[in-house]
């Protein structure tokens, strides 16, 4: 069976070795520690694990403070790993994982399901318009692409050449939906839906063309006559 990777590739800020190295030396340590002691433990120029140990607490990834002293003498400055919950791994696909495969097994209408749950979606993230506000089916693409490309579905120019096909050039959940296409474009089909339907454009969602090329989507819409 193939290994599966089980967290984010992109999780967290990226460190190099030696960080990477002085965070680790952090985490495993009982208390605080303070420059010398990070230096002589990982090989490194004071200065240099300095260095690190600051950009470590930038990055949020580690606390400075001054050291509590009862002896006599300069306190100095002492770092500590911040708690691993707030800076660790996750897991978000994983997640969209089980959860996708929930609705496409467990659900007797997973496409259906996957819909009526985008248009909800739709509705709640639609720039709605005012009361007595008339859209028209420029605005409501405008709109519409507003919505996928906050979404992260960069949305390009629109071909308007009989009826409107918006090119989407980045799906955000492609690695789920090469797997589950049914129950993840349905839900990309359903939110445009909703969106249309609440900010009330004569224009409608009608199909969701997944990849056709490796990076490309095509959204295709019908325009009312009333």
């Amino acid at each position: 069976m193939s290994e599966r990777p089980l967290t984010d590739a992109a999780s967290g800020p990226t460190l190099g070795e030696t960080r990477a190295r002085v965070l680790r030396l952090l985490r495993a340590a009982d208390e605080p520690l303070g420059v010398q002691q990070v230096a002589a433990a990982t090989s490194l120029h004071a200065n240099t694990a300095r260095f690190h140990l600051d950009n470590l607490v930038e990055s949020g990834l580690a606390d400075r403070q001054v050291e509590d002293r009862t002896q006599p003498g300069r306190p100095r400055m002492v770092y500590r790993a911040t708690a691993q919950d707030t800076a660790g791994q996750r897991s978000y696909q994983l997640l969209a994982t089980m959860l996708t495969t929930l609705v496409a097994g467990e659900l007797p209408q997973p496409r259906q399901a996957a819909i009526a749950a985008g248009r909800e979606w739709g509705r709640y993230l639609a720039e709605r318009p005012t009361p007595f506000e008339r859209v028209d089916a420029e605005d409501g693409i405008r709109r519409l692409s507003a919505v996928l490309a906050a979404a992260g579905f960069a949305p390009g120019a629109v071909d308007d050449a009989g009826s409107p096909v918006i090119p989407l050039r980045h799906c955000p959940f492609r690695e789920i939906a090469q797997q589950h296409r049914d129950v993840v474009c349905s839900l990309h089909l359903g939110l445009m839906q909703g969106v249309l339907a609440e900010v009330r454009a004569p224009v409608a969602a009608e199909r969701l063309d997944p990849f056709v090329e490796p990076s490309l989507c095509l959204a295709h819409l019908t325009v009312s006559n009333t």
